[in-house]
């Protein structure tokens, strides 16, 4: 009896010491005090800006402090930015947080490459806070000459596509926009440190970049041909390439291409239902012949009613792997 109770009570010591042992852990993180110089940051002065930020590492309270920074200079720009709001609790909880209010504004997102890091301090788990500063003088300096260096590699690859074919040509318009997509909130950025400043003659070269990009994409044109057993493939296509501001149309010239589609189709059945089982190759060609996009692609219709139906299937599937994939991938050329 006594060596049953010795086993029993054994047992359930055991038990309790398990379960506690599977019981988590709980750590309490110490909350760490704001520092002074975010919660009073520097104020500005004629040639000196200070911003403060706050992010889950350094990086992005950097970036967040250098966004607040262009912010106060009362300029439009595109990333997201929320109003910051420091909240020092009373006496009964005796602590202290930083807190992000719901606000947010929409700013623009100008790069800005001269500033010093002068605080950044760790305030807890994924939480860092930041203060930097940037000189008016050199921020505006290295603001312009990035816009000149942009301005300058466009010139070179301008003249590296002189004897490419039109799509180069197009293609390099449009890499020169996006470099300069962010040129108008630059100019006015660079406005404001500088009261001098005229950036006419840059946005000048800017627009007109935009009216030989517009002038070029709408005298490209394209014509779209096929074999007899492609013929349904050719809306499918022409709607993708009309979807990219081209033309549809029988022309010739350097500013014309020939998009050729070949399908060739193998009947089968399968679980009652017919096949048609289309191996298809697509070819785009400049004026001068020479192939400048290309693809093959293996598409399967079906139907359980009739053949016919199934090859309809196949533009079917084609213009629903236009819109998932782009036209550009289906054809094999960047539009």
């Amino acid at each position: 009896m006594y060596i049953k109770l010795f086993f029993i009570g054994i047992s359930v010591s055991l038990l309790f010491f398990s379960g506690c042992g599977s019981q988590k852990r709980v750590v309490v993180a110490q909350k760490k005090e704001i520092p002074s110089w975010y919660q009073h940051p520097p104020k500005g002065s004629m040639s000196e800006l200070y911003a403060v930020g706050n992010g889950r590492d350094k990086q992005s309270a950097i970036t967040d402090a250098l966004t607040q920074m262009i912010s106060t200079l009362s300029v439009s720009v595109s990333s997201k930015f929320s109003a910051k709001t420091v909240v020092k609790e009373g006496s009964i909880n005796s602590s202290s947080g930083i807190y992000t209010d719901e606000s947010l504004s929409e700013v623009q997102k100008i790069r800005i490459g001269n500033y010093e890091l002068l605080e950044s301090q760790s305030l807890g788990f994924k939480n860092y806070a930041v203060l930097v500063r940037s000189n008016k003088k050199k921020l505006f300096d290295g603001m312009k000459k990035e816009i000149e260096q942009n301005f300058e590699i466009i010139e070179k690859e301008r003249k590296s596509v002189e004897h490419l074919n039109m799509m180069k040509h197009l293609s390099f318009y449009k890499k020169s926009k996006e470099t300069l997509f962010l040129l108008p909130n630059t100019l006015l950025v660079m406005s404001e440190l500088n009261a001098e400043f005229d950036g006419t003659m840059y946005l000048s070269k800017s627009q007109v970049i935009n009216a030989e990009y517009e002038a070029l994409l709408s005298s490209i044109t394209f014509s779209i041909n096929s074999n007899s057993e492609a013929k349904n493939l050719i809306a499918p296509i022409a709607k993708g390439i009309s979807a990219k501001k081209f033309k549809i149309a029988n022309s010739s010239g350097k500013k014309h291409f020939d998009i050729m589609i070949k399908s060739n189709i193998q009947r089968a059945s399968s679980y009652g239902f017919t096949l048609a089982r289309s191996a298809i190759s697509i070819t785009v060609k400049d004026s001068t012949n020479a192939v400048i996009g290309s693809n093959k692609l293996n598409i399967t219709g079906q139907s359980s009613q009739s053949y016919s139906i199934a090859k309809e299937n196949v533009a079917l599937k084609l213009n629903a792997l236009i819109n998932k994939e782009g036209i550009s991938k289906v054809i094999g050329l960047k539009l």
